[in-house]
């Protein structure tokens, strides 16, 4: 498994910068991890349904509640998104690459959207490039997105935010 290379130390650097639900986007495998996610001060973690056992996302997501946190639940697939709503999450990332192969299937979200019921706020995640790349989102209920390779491959991240925002 790849991972992600963020630095768990850049959660406390800009808790006080900044008024915005932080999330922690790393490979969150193990209860120790979900107790260092909230001393750290953040808001949500990520679980990756497909590097869990079902039931280590439902213990995982428990734990992540009771400490006050909220859990991003990450699918690919319909038995994934299964597995999260038989877990209980209320929050779903429906990410259009494989993590395993990291082969893209640009209408992933699409596919999985009806599944989950209305009171689930789903998040598309991965290959979003334009604002254009999101009308069909929208257009299929989903109101959140995880934009992170179009904005870090920038040499001005903020900028390039801008300018998808006020695309």
């Amino acid at each position: 498994v790849h991972f992600f290379k963020g630095d768990p130390e850049f959660i406390p650097r800009m808790r006080p910068l900044i008024r915005l639900p932080i999330l922690r986007k790393d490979f969150i495998l193990e209860p120790i991890q979900v107790y260092e996610s909230a001393a750290l001060g953040a808001d949500a973690l990520l679980l990756i349904v497909s590097l869990l056992a079902p039931g280590q996302v439902k213990a995982l997501l428990l734990l992540t509640r009771s400490l006050g946190l909220e859990a991003l639940v990450e699918v690919h697939t319909a038995a994934e998104m299964d597995i999260a709503l038989k877990a209980g999450a209320r929050v779903i990332g429906i990410n259009s690459r494989n993590l395993h192969t990291f082969e893209m299937f640009p209408d992933r979200a699409l596919e999985l959207a009806p599944l989950a019921p209305k009171e689930v706020t789903l998040v598309a995640a991965s290959g979003l490039k334009s604002p254009a790349d999101l009308e069909p989102l929208l257009a299929a209920g989903i109101r959140a997105f995880l934009i992170g390779e179009r904005l870090v491959t920038q040499a001005d991240p903020g900028a390039a935010l801008r300018e998808f925002i006020g695309g």
